[in-house]
């Protein structure tokens, strides 16, 4: 049964990133024992801006020798001034992302489906469930298989509307959820290119509902959201309430 992991008393007892972080390890293990082979999915969790080429600092101890200390040569330090920089514009980066993402091995790792746990930070602001929208909607046109699960009570932003807005252009409505998993599904019938939705409502309380993930191509995939939710509860030792 689905709790409220973002109040009291369960958010004094638990940070709710460890149980995203481990809820999407335990949907990726799941659907590792389903997938066919050539396939594989891994969870992807970055709290913070992921760097990709880093520089670090270390002290001189750490070039310590047995004759010595070694001095680096002085054509490594460089005198090289950068200039001034041409521009400077106000940026609000996206640092949250807990997805789990699968990829087809034939051709080397390529993107088939992901599904997205919505974290609060994601909500918080225009900037940000426009970032978070834009990242739904390359996957989607991409005909990558997609399915967005939000169970943050403390925004009240609802991404799902927000992406069918952008998909539609406003042409097509939706039933405005608090809390909600939905399931996406990009496909061409008789050249007419089209969304399968398949959208459920979540209440705290309630039992969180299988979904099909349709990876690129013609595979489908139940995500069984309660089962991996309640494995997430037992290993994280939070116990359900069934009140």
């Amino acid at each position: 049964m689905l709790q409220d992991h973002f109040r009291p008393p369960l958010s004094t007892r638990r940070h709710w990133h460890a149980f995203h972080n481990a809820w999407a390890t335990y949907i990726a293990s799941d659907l590792n024992a389903k997938l066919p082979e050539g396939y594989f999915a891994e969870p992807n969790v970055q709290f913070g801006i992921e760097i990709d080429v880093a520089a670090f600092e270390e002290s001189q101890q750490d070039f310590a020798h047995e004759t010595g200390v070694i001095q680096l040569p002085t054509e490594s330090q460089s005198r090289w001034i950068p200039p001034e920089a041409t521009q400077t514009v106000p940026f609000l980066p996206t640092t949250e992302s807990v997805e789990v993402s699968i990829f087809d091995t034939e051709t080397g790792p390529i993107l088939k489906g992901a599904i997205e746990l919505v974290s609060p930070a994601n909500k918080d602001r225009a900037a940000h469930r426009a970032a978070f929208v834009s990242k739904c909607e390359t996957y989607l046109r991409q005909g990558i298989g997609l399915i967005v699960v939000d169970v943050v009570t403390t925004r009240q932003a609802n991404l799902h509307s927000e992406l069918l807005a952008r998909l539609t252009e406003g042409k097509a409505s939706s039933v405005k959820l608090n809390l909600y998993a939905v399931a996406y599904r990009a496909i061409d019938r008789n050249g007419k290119p089209s969304l399968d939705i398949w959208q459920e409502e979540l209440a705290i309380g309630s039992i969180l509902p299988i979904l099909p993930l349709w990876l690129r191509g013609e595979i489908c995939l139940p995500v069984d959201l309660a089962a991996t939710y309640e494995r997430t509860c037992r290993e994280q030792r939070i116990t359900v309430s069934t009140a």
